[in-house]
């Protein structure tokens, strides 16, 4: 199972009023651990008036820059982006877990393909991570990027998106669509929604030509952008998705077991492997999450965003069977193969057995 290590950050760079972006260095016995894949994030934790938080940041360097960089935007009242913001110095030492997910394509470097992507805001940082790499490992291959944004100013790496314009002529686009600044061309103002997915289809991007459509972005655009592009011809195996939450619902760092549940019948003996150590151990039916439930029995079960984003959490099941409430990382065929994220999943049978080592 995956564990946390320390970080060096060996520089932290404003990169817009609201977002900066951040280096580390693993130690030289941690480096083949974070040798990342291009769209990967790392999962970091801190404690704040003695609470352990932990949250998730994409990656935003390309594999072959040769660092480990993550960018970290502000959000309203979230405790871990703000200090990160307005704390965060060279120097310092954060743990991380090792890199993590699966929003990307295997790089093909004779491949001729034509690459989409959608960004909005922060969703940049994972998309970013994956134009470098393709730019730079498939030459013949382009990347076309749509990118949205309250303004200008608002933009994260908008030096940098140029700079990679010029350096790959003809194999890289960017088209900027802002909701609060006019453009010249009315296209590119507003929101990026069905609506303008469908008019860029018709006056700007041929969908015909897409191999492969990248979306990162909260869940109202990510939505209607798949069913954008789905109504023009691409298959789900050509979307890939990276959804991000703005924050994580408030939990207790425990939940009360009710004794009717356990004494009449209404429980569910859990046994759950993690790292070769098996541990059985009684909890609700239909209440408590798996991985509530591990953690309230001491177990130091891995997890993130508690959203079911970011896929940390993942496990399988064994035996007995378990229901999800929200599901945004597990592909189908891993749902049919037993695994579930232990934050969302809640057990239905009497019994159930699980484990995080496969």
């Amino acid at each position: 199972m995956l564990h946390f290590h320390p970080l060096t950050v060996t520089d932290v760079r404003r990169e817009t009023r609201d977002a900066v972006v951040v280096t580390l260095m693993p130690r030289e016995e941690d480096r083949a651990l974070f040798d990342f894949t291009q769209g990967q994030h790392l999962t970091l934790r801190k404690a704040f008036d003695g609470e352990e938080l932990r949250r998730s940041y994409s990656i935003c360097a390309g594999k072959d820059e040769g660092v480990l960089r993550v960018g970290i935007k502000r959000v309203n009242g979230g405790a871990f982006s703000t200090w990160a913001n307005e704390h965060l110095l060279p120097g310092d030492q954060i743990d991380a877990m090792p890199p993590m997910g699966r929003f990307y394509t295997a790089i093909e470097p004779e491949a001729e393909k034509h690459y989409l992507g959608f960004a909005a805001g922060s969703g940049i940082t994972p998309v970013l991570s994956i134009i470098k790499t393709v730019l730079s490992r498939e030459p013949r291959s382009r990347f076309t990027l749509v990118y949205g944004n309250r303004q200008i100013g608002s933009i994260m790496f908008r030096e940098e998106l140029e700079d990679l314009k010029n350096s790959y002529l003809g194999r890289f686009s960017v088209v900027h669509v802002l909701r609060a600044e006019t453009q010249d061309v009315d296209l590119f103002t507003g929101r990026i929604d069905a609506v303008k997915v469908k008019a860029l289809f018709e006056h700007w991007i041929d969908p015909a030509s897409i191999d492969t459509a990248f979306i990162c972005g909260p869940e109202p655009m990510m939505l209607a952008i798949a069913g954008a592009l789905r109504d023009h011809g691409l298959s789900d195996d050509q979307i890939k998705f990276e959804l991000f939450s703005a924050g994580q619902p408030g939990r207790a760092k425990s939940v009360a077991i009710s004794r009717d549940a356990t004494e009449t019948g209404l429980g569910t003996q859990a046994t759950v492997t993690l790292d070769g150590t098996t541990r059985s151990f009684q909890m609700p039916r239909g209440e408590q999450s798996l991985l509530e439930a591990a953690i309230a029995n001491h177990l130091d079960a891995p997890y993130s965003c508690r959203a079911g984003v970011c896929s940390t959490c993942r496990c399988k099941v064994i035996e007995g069977e378990a229901e999800m409430a929200v599901n945004h990382a597990l592909e189908d065929y891993e749902v049919r193969a037993g695994y579930v994220l232990s934050c969302q999943a809640v057990p239905l049978t009497e019994k159930i057995v699980f484990t995080y080592d496969q």
